[in-house]
């Protein structure tokens, strides 16, 4: 098999890629597998800062580098909290004041439009001239009250009108199918299947 390395320390991102990827003859190992050390993120975009931490993740160790930049971007908000998702209410991160201050920000405002942003990046090397990537969307509403357990992050508020559920409200299996990240690895599989590692 050949091997990538997944710029992240995440468990539950690393099971994920691991499953996608296997059928490809991809073993998917951690970052931390290598003692490589957090990337900056020091980009305004999602696009720059996966480029930057699969780069990152490629120069120590030699080996192509997968990474993913994620958030949610809300209208109102001119798209924030956007790639400062996780940290939208500072440090340390927190899932609970970042929605409350979600919640603070849109008060009084019509429109609560918002989507989901994946981008997947892959470098065959750190100094790959043609990265492989891939994006996606997921659009839904934010609403005022928090409704179900099983997403994390923005998940509770974030409700998709056409199924009257929030993302944390949906099955595990079928928030796959739908979500940003979910499209983005299609994307990703797609192109992989056509192009060489």
């Amino acid at each position: 098999m050949k091997q990538l390395v997944l710029a992240s320390n995440n468990p539950g991102k690393l099971r994920e890629f691991a499953a996608l990827l296997a059928p490809l003859g991809i073993e998917v190992l951690p970052q931390a597998h290598f003692n490589v050390p957090e990337a900056e993120e020091p980009h305004c975009t999602f696009i720059e800062n996966a480029l930057e931490k699969a780069r990152h993740a490629s120069r120590y160790t030699g080996l192509p580098a997968l990474a993913d930049d994620s958030g949610l971007c809300v209208s109102a908000l001119g798209g924030a909290p956007g790639v400062q998702s996780a940290r939208f209410a500072g440090e340390p991160k927190s899932d609970e004041r970042n929605n409350a201050l979600l919640l603070e920000k849109l008060a009084g405002q019509a429109d609560h439009a918002a989507h989901y942003v994946c981008v997947l990046v892959l470098v065959r090397s750190a100094d790959d001239p043609q990265p492989l990537i891939a994006e996606g969307e997921w659009h839904g509403e934010i609403i005022a009250q928090a409704r179900g357990t099983k997403g994390f992050g923005y998940d509770p508020l974030f409700l998709l009108p056409d199924l009257g559920q929030t993302a944390a409200e949906l099955d595990p299996a079928l928030k796959n199918t739908l979500s940003h990240r979910g499209t983005a690895c299609r994307h990703l599989l797609e192109t992989l299947q056509r192009t060489a590692l």
